[in-house]
């Protein structure tokens, strides 16, 4: 009977364990280089990639850019960021 290797023996528990091992690995390299082939990891890249960080100035203009923010308030904002 194939000395333990046959179907039910532990043979093929250590086969299925191992293919499951395998495969985990595989989709954990998949993440990893998808994850680092992305760049800023987010889907619009509207924020600056790690290690890059936006100066105050920048973060107002894109924010009144984007309509979060009136005139009014930008114009203050940069007024107050000057002073």
């Amino acid at each position: 009977m194939m000395n333990g290797w046959g179907f039910g023996g532990t043979g093929a528990w250590l086969m299925v364990l191992l293919s499951i091992v395998v495969a985990a690995a595989v989709i954990v390299g998949v993440v990893f280089l998808v994850r680092g082939l992305g760049g800023s990891g987010t889907a619009g890249g509207s924020t600056p990639q790690a290690g890059l960080r936006e100066s105050p100035q920048d973060i107002l203009t894109r924010r009144y850019a984007a309509g979060e923010i009136d005139r009014e308030e930008y114009e203050k904002a940069l007024s107050d960021l000057r002073s």
